[in-house]
């Protein structure tokens, strides 16, 4: 590996402008083909094999067209205080509104209140439907200005009026703002880093061309592929940071290399045989994670994960081709103005920030490892508390129209209104469908925790009927969890009973059956990538702890950060900080996020400071010097590549999506606790603990286990003959 990365550094470096010319054009064409592709559709949310998906797919057979994805928006009317909205002046004002919202060119209907019977019991409240011809991403200007024209004429009215649904839905993801706060810190942290212009802009600006490449990828072939408009988030958060570091790690070895004295090609060539092979190694462990997300079943986060797979391979061949290039067009200017102001270049002092430490963990191994296992345990404890569900207009700001829309509706018809329950009865077992679905209604209708069931509404060939179930209590309230396992278990004795069957749907239903999902399937999506890892990290390291010691730390980090979210997000401590309004469950995504975007990069981690420990254990060094040694070259530019990811993730907290916001904090703490607590700390400490230990194979596994060469082994190989020639000289023979 090592062999093969050095020749392909120096073929870079020696072709430069090839390289540079080849990944142009690639840039060019992927981004031609985006321009001229279609645009991506807004891909359906589906989740085989869960029972409000089973009920899904059988109203779309049942009946046909009737669940088209078209938009739809919802309005609220509140009379003033003290008054009804049933008032002949505020019920004018309404049936006006109503008019009007149902007169445009793509409006297929508005619902007049009065006469389907939307108003609240205490007639202080009303709402009407207005549903769309087309999907919500498909819904013109003039269509969106006329609905807010309506509601502003409405207000003028003196009613309170508010709208809801997917026609208010504005175009959401992370925009150019979070990146570009990203990219900012990670360029001062670089400057700082480095000490040059040139050294700070280069990963920023291969990068940027890794993540232009990749997303102008994901939309030429999205239509083809089938992605979506969301399917780049993902791919593009990872691949700004990964890009980033990967790139930083490069470049700062070949500055170490150059102030060993090696002319600038030997030392762009080292670099990437060196750390080039720890960068494949961590963009692996990186691409399992992604590729993991297969495993859930969910076609959405499979193919978030693998676009962000591919993201993260063109960082990879980003690092070891298009750098060695650009280090060939400036080769000094990476260097710190002060080498360059001496005319020469000094190889770095034997004592820095990162020795200092290392020897502060080697000399109290046992309280910094307890220190840090207990403290991340305690991070980790609100996980019990963990509550998991998709937010909705509940979580949004109340600054919002949705947001007041939804507390109006909760007000007005009680808190389970927002998130009724879809029951569809199938009758086609039964001799009276009409009657199995009477039944149907009266047994769930004297469920406990059921407001109200609407009447039966039948197909046209009468076999099947859908009821609306409205809950007692909110749609991520546990009660309404409960109050659906209820009607679900009341199943078995209506089938005997009517020979019909029914099964729930809906929103609500929807959001808690992914939350189950998930769950169940966090352990086999663990197993497979942790396991796929270990034995990634034993071929590279050639120990059987260290890999274990690695996902032991991964886990204690994911799970403390993962506290942090169920602490500001679920428990509201510190919300305000972050501009969360509303605290409520846990996207139920999330910790299949943490796991899989935070395992990869623990590890990349992992390989950066441990592959250098190896190297100066298998070049002789003792155990302990080896993590000092590991330290003294890999401390720095690790710090700097974890301040670069959490700045890229924390870029994402100002965004307005609640979700999103989310995923910024999770993925940010997440980074921090495993960078600063497990890999800098509890690493060195169980190191030093072990000793040689921590180095052991079994004899029959080495055999077995293929080599790889990550420390760089074979470069030196043919100097070994010659014990007294200098270090220099040895690496440039085993170039030749």
């Amino acid at each position: 590996m090592a062999t093969f990365l050095y020749r392909l550094g120096r073929l870079a470096f020696r072709r430069r402008w090839y390289v540079a010319l080849v990944w142009a054009a690639v840039l060019a064409a992927v981004g031609l083909g985006a321009m001229k592709a279609p645009a991506a559709a807004d891909e359906e949310f589906s989740m085989p094999g869960i029972e409000s998906q089973q009920a899904f797919d059988l109203l779309e057979e049942r009946f046909p067209g009737t669940t088209a994805d078209g938009a739809t928006a919802r309005v609220v009317f509140v009379a003033p205080g003290g008054e009804k909205v049933t008032a002949s002046e505020n019920k004018e004002a309404v049936e006006a509104a109503v008019a009007e919202l149902g007169d445009g060119s793509q409006v297929a209907s508005a619902v007049d209140p009065f006469t389907a019977g939307a108003v609240s019991k205490d007639g202080t409240t009303a709402y009407t439907t207005v549903t769309y011809k087309v999907g919500a991403a498909d819904l013109t200007d003039a269509s969106k200005t006329q609905l807010e024209e309506t509601l502003v004429e409405a207000r003028d009215s003196g009613l309170t009026v508010e709208a809801g649904g997917t026609a208010m839905e504005s175009e959401g993801g992370p925009g150019g703002a979070a990146e570009a706060i990203g990219i900012a810190i990670a360029a001062v942290v670089l400057l700082v880093t480095f000490g040059s212009l040139a050294a700070a802009g280069l990963p920023l600006l291969t990068a940027i061309i890794g993540v232009g490449v990749s997303m102008a990828t994901i939309l030429a072939l999205a239509s083809t592929l089938g992605l979506s408009s969301t399917t780049g988030t993902l791919a593009m958060m990872l691949g700004l940071a990964v890009g980033i570091d990967y790139a930083l790690f490069v470049v700062s070895r070949y500055r170490e290399e150059r102030a060993k004295g090696k002319a600038p090609q030997e030392a762009v060539a080292l670099a990437t045989g060196t750390a080039g092979s720890a960068v494949v190694f961590a963009g692996l462990t990186v691409v399992i994670a992604l590729a993991g997300l297969s495993v859930v079943g969910i076609p959405m986060l499979t193919k978030m994960g693998l676009a962000a797979a591919g993201a993260v391979v063109i960082g990879v061949l980003i690092a070891l081709t298009l750098v060695p290039a650009f280090l060939g067009f400036w080769p000094n200017a990476v260097m710190a103005r002060k080498a360059r102001r001496k005319g020469r270049i000094e190889e770095a002092p034997k004592d820095n920030g990162g020795t200092r430490w290392a020897r502060f963990v080697l000399r109290r191994p046992l309280p910094v490892l307890l220190l840090g296992v207990v403290g991340l345990g305690a991070l980790a404890m609100p996980v019990m508390d963990l509550q998991l569900g998709m937010p909705g207009d509940e979580a949004k700001s109340t600054s919002t129209t949705e947001r007041r829309a939804y507390d109006a509706l909760a007000e007005g018809f009680g808190p389970g209104f927002n998130g009724p329950l879809t029951v569809v009865v199938d009758a086609q077992g039964a001799d009276d469908p009409k009657a199995a679905a009477d039944a149907v209604s009266k047994e769930i209708g004297g469920t406990e925790g059921v407001v109200s069931v609407s009447p039966a509404r039948f197909n046209d060939a009468g076999d099947t009927a859908v009821l609306s179930v409205v809950p007692a209590t909110a749609p991520t309230d546990e009660k309404t969890k409960d109050l659906v396992t209820t009607i679900r278990g009341e199943r078995p004795g209506v089938e005997s009973e009517t020979g019909a069957t029914f099964e729930v749907t809906g929103t609500t239903a929807l959001n808690i059956d992914i939350s189950e999902k998930v769950q169940s399937a966090l352990v086999p999506y663990l197993v497979v990538v942790v396991g796929l890892a270990v034995i990634l990290l034993m071929l590279v390291f050639r120990s059987v702890l260290v890999p274990l010691k690695a996902a032991l730390g991964f886990l204690l980090s994911v799970l403390a950060s993962l506290g942090a979210v169920v602490v500001v997000f679920q428990q509201g401590h510190g919300a305000e900080l972050f501009g969360v309004e509303q605290t409520g469950p846990i996207m139920s995504l999330m910790p299949i996020f943490l796991v899989g975007i935070v395992f990869g990069l623990a590890m990349d981690y992992e390989v950066f400071l441990v592959s250098r420990m190896r190297e100066a254990y298998v070049h002789g060094e003792s155990p302990a010097q080896a993590v000092t040694s590991g330290f003294r070259h890999s401390a720095r530019v690790v710090v700097a590549a974890a301040l670069i990811m959490i700045a890229v993730f924390a870029g994402f907290i100002g965004e307005s999506d609640s979700m999103i916001k989310m995923i910024g904090f999770g993925l940010a703490t997440a980074v921090l606790f495993d960078a600063f607590v497990v890999r800098m700390a509890i690493v060195p400490a169980v190191l030093a603990l072990l000793g040689d230990k921590a180095w052991w194979l079994p004899k029959w596994l080495d055999r077995i286990l293929p080599r790889v060469d990550v420390e760089g082994e074979a470069l030196n190989r043919p100097a070994e003959p010659a014990a007294t020639a200098p270090a220099e000289k040895e690496v440039a023979r085993a170039g030749r």
